[in-house]
């Protein structure tokens, strides 16, 4: 899982790659490197550590050249160190790689290498590539390429630079992202948007088994067989701050502030005003498609997982169709059972998580129809799914998921609210109800962002403690599996979320005095037994934070301290009752002195298994 870079053009290539790995960090940073043609052939440096590491050393000894390849990378194979930096070089130093992937069967290759006399200088899977390339090598470097990728198994981008022939870069997708950025006289190669959207807006995005060919003037697309290929050129309208951190302290502490406008952005064109019901004409289903769903399966990883969770329940509550959640990474597993109407929904916020699109791949083997719920246009989720709804949150740069979580919710209700429109199962004036309350939504979590006191002196408190619990009931209890998730992959707390019915079947053996626990309580109807509950805890000693609805007294009288959300449908909470609880994993990291934006041992987007 790492990020890639590459730029031919007119001017000096070392800092353009240099700051589009500074935007690509997030996708790994345990080392960083780049590979430049110079006037003296090709050079590289790299270095273990941040992207600073790899500057230290570029200071000292500049790369002057006008083309050049970058990597940041989050290690799969060797651990972390100069040696296993990209880029990668074969023997001759003449042809260097990066990529982001796994090679299944790079053992094998480096044992047929190493018999054909090749020396192997690190303990990557990458590093194959760079010799296999130079092993098939005879005056035609695209020819290579296309030869020493037929060998390789597994997933895969590269991003090839020779001193065979210094005049043009070679990228090639097979299962992991890639774009091609399309300048004046320059061009460009990033795993994402933002490490190129600051020199251009013009993009091709490749497919599996697609390469592309860039000298300064031009960009020739061409499958791995060598066929020549037009695509479209796509303009991304995304501002160029939105991919920077806009006088935010953090990537999180911005995205969690971007909530109420990518809320916005998601129902956006998808709430009919005239009609009040939803609209979703991106998607492919007709009526007759919606009728004959008989089950859904949801399938994702993560905080995704989590909102599949909601997004499982309301879906059921609102349609009235059986919903089987899995994480993917267990799906194929399992041998799901997928009945002939079946419709499985993977969830994904890069649209490129691997044990994501492995789940959808399985789901479509067994026929099932399959719809992507995602933040990234023409990721590899949303060009395998029958049917997309797109998440509209914008670039996340963050480690931890905020805005993209709750667009999928927001996405989720929509969808729910569609499907049970098209069924019936929901009544006209109870569908407007909930449409108009959602469309509130993003001036509520305003509110609550304009004052955030109480919330940063409670994560103060709770920054010396070492484990504490979360609980809710219903909806509460898939927003707990998720506060806990956040708190724990950034302030590194240990935490767990129970449902808090279970609390008697063993885990009050956890409490003891002085013990946090954090009590969700939105779901009004089940507020007597959370409350039951809560005084559980309370008699063996916790310290209970509660969060619940403005005007909830009982509350008051049971809890330590207590977050107020505003009030709302009990169906829509979960889009609210989350973001204190961000907030509070946010500043309870900052009051441990941790690197908010980059966890240890994570990276944004899992493109492998």
């Amino acid at each position: 899982m790492c990020g890639i870079v590459g730029y031919i053009g007119k001017r000096s290539s070392q800092q353009i790659l240099v700051e589009g790995l500074k935007k690509l960090e997030y996708r790994g940073y345990d080392s960083a490197g780049v590979a430049v043609h110079t006037g003296e052939g090709l050079h590289i440096s790299k270095a273990k550590g941040r992207i600073r590491e790899l500057e230290n050393k570029l200071e000292l000894q500049p790369l002057e050249g006008f083309a050049g390849i970058g990597h940041t990378r989050w290690a799969t194979h060797g651990k972390p160190s100069d040696e296993n930096s990209h880029p990668h070089a074969d023997q001759s130093m003449k042809i260097s790689v990066v990529h982001n992937g796994i090679i299944e069967n790079h053992m094998q290759l480096k044992e047929e290498l190493e018999q054909l006399g090749y020396n192997f200088l690190s303990e990557t899977d990458t590093e194959v590539i760079s010799h296999l390339i130079a092993h098939y090598y005879q005056n035609d470097l695209v020819k290579a390429v296309q030869k020493a990728v037929s060998r390789i198994k597994g997933a895969f981008a590269i991003a090839v630079l020779s001193e065979h022939e210094p005049d043009k870069l070679i990228a090639v997708r097979w299962a992991s992202p890639l774009i091609i950025g399309v300048g004046e006289g320059e061009n460009f190669i990033g795993s994402d948007i933002p490490a190129i959207l600051e020199h251009t807006r013009d993009v091709y995005i490749l497919s599996d088994g697609e390469m592309a060919v860039l000298t300064r003037d031009k960009v020739e697309l061409m499958t791995l067989e060598g066929n020549f290929i037009a695509k479209q050129l796509l303009r991304i309208d995304w501002d160029v701050m939105r991919a920077e951190k806009d006088g935010y302290d953090h990537f999180m502490q911005k995205e969690i502030a971007e909530q109420p406008r990518a809320y916005r952005d998601t129902m956006l064109g998808r709430i009919d005003k005239e009609t009040k019901g939803v609209v979703l004409p991106e998607l492919n289903m007709t009526l007759e498609d919606i009728h004959q769903i008989q089950q859904i399966q949801m399938v994702a990883c993560g905080t995704a997982y989590h909102a599949a969770l909601v997004g499982k329940a309301v879906i059921e509550r609102m349609t009235r169709i059986p919903v089987e959640i899995d994480v993917a990474s267990e799906y194929r597993y399992r041998q799901p059972v997928i009945r002939e109407n079946t419709l499985v929904i993977a969830v994904s916020q890069s649209g490129e998580t691997a044990d994501t699109l492995a789940a959808m791949r399985e789901a479509k083997l067994c026929g099932a129809r399959v719809m992507a719920v995602t933040n990234v246009v023409g990721s590899s989720v949303a060009r395998e799914a029958d049917d997309v709804l797109y998440t509209m949150a914008g670039p996340e740069i963050a480690v931890a998921s905020t805005k993209a979580y709750t667009s999928q919710l927001i996405a989720l209700y929509l969808f729910a609210i569609y499907v049970s429109q098209s069924l019936n199962t929901m009544d006209a004036m109870t569908r407007m109800e909930l449409l108009s309350t959602m469309e509130k939504l993003p001036e509520q979590v305003e509110g609550m962002l304009e004052d955030t006191r109480t919330i940063q002196r409670i994560a103060g408190e709770l920054a010396d403690r070492n484990h504490l619990f979360f609980i809710g009931r219903g909806l509460d209890y898939m927003v707990a599996m998720e506060a806990s998730l956040k708190l724990k992959e950034i302030s590194y707390i240990h935490s767990e979320a129970y449902a808090a019915g279970e609390l008697k079947h063993g885990s009050l053996a956890l409490i003891e005095d002085g013990t946090p626990v954090i009590a969700i309580a939105t779901q009004e109807a089940l507020l007597e037994k959370t409350i039951s509950n809560i005084k559980e805890v309370k008699a063996r000693g916790a310290y209970v934070i509660g969060v619940a609805l403005e005007g909830n007294m009982e509350m008051a009288k049971t809890a330590d301290e207590v977050i107020y959300i505003p009030r709302t449908d009990a169906l829509l909470t979960s889009t609210l009752s989350v973001v204190p609880l961000q907030l509070l994993a946010y500043y309870a990291a900052l009051a441990r002195g941790n690197d908010v934006d980059k966890p240890r041992n994570l990276a944004k987007s899992v493109t492998v298994e």
